[in-house]
């Protein structure tokens, strides 16, 4: 007996529309790599950490806040909220915003591994459910003196990201070891993870 062939869970007319809550431009270039259509929408949320709080329940926390803030603006959307902390020895790092923070931060990690909690979430505005997930990547940084730490900044000015050092670019030469599961996460945007979030929402990437 012939089967019905199985349709596929949506097609592109029927996705709900997808939104990026986030200002940052290697998010919205990483996602761009799913070929999903989607819109941008900034969220409006105090990051501070809460006291006590620790690295990865700060992460999970904001990218679940974030989504939340922009679905409420989105009825019937999937909005995908990320947040990264990155830790040395149970201590929050930031992103620097200056030359001279920057810098701090590089001295104090070289040699050293650094964790960052990339945390994702994946809001389904169309019944209130979410998915949450924290993914941890180890940094290892190479020891280096001073004046290369300085040259590295003053080239690339990675003064928006925790840590000091964007992995995709010239960071790349400053890191000695890099073990992650999700080898995106430490760019911002962990996409194993969100492609099981959202193939669990009812996204298909791929059809006959």
């Amino acid at each position: 007996m012939n089967q019905t062939p199985q349709l596929p869970l949506q097609s592109p007319l029927q996705l709900p529309p997808l939104v990026l809550a986030s200002s940052s431009a290697y998010r919205r270039e990483l996602l761009e790599r799913l070929r999903l259509p989607f819109s941008v929408d900034v969220p409006d949320i105090d990051e501070t950490p809460l006291a006590g709080e620790t690295p990865s329940a700060t992460a999970l926390r904001l990218a679940r806040g974030k989504a939340a803030a922009v679905a409420a603006r989105h009825p019937g959307s999937l909005v995908i909220g990320s947040d990264q902390v990155a830790t040395l020895d149970d201590e929050q790092i930031g992103k620097p915003g200056t030359h001279a923070a920057a810098l701090a931060q590089l001295q104090k990690m070289r040699g050293r591994e650094v964790i960052f909690h990339t945390a994702l979430c994946l809001w389904d505005s169309r019944d209130g459910s979410s998915q949450l997930e924290d993914i941890a990547t180890r940094v290892t940084f190479r020891d280096l003196p001073d004046a290369e730490l300085d040259a590295y900044l003053r080239i690339e000015q990675p003064y928006d990201c925790a840590g000091s050092a964007k992995n995709e670019g010239l960071g790349i030469a400053i890191l000695e070891r890099i073990e992650a599961a999700d080898p995106t996460a430490l760019t911002g945007l962990p996409l194993i993870a969100l492609t099981g979030m959202l193939r669990a929402a009812g996204v298909t990437f791929f059809k006959d």
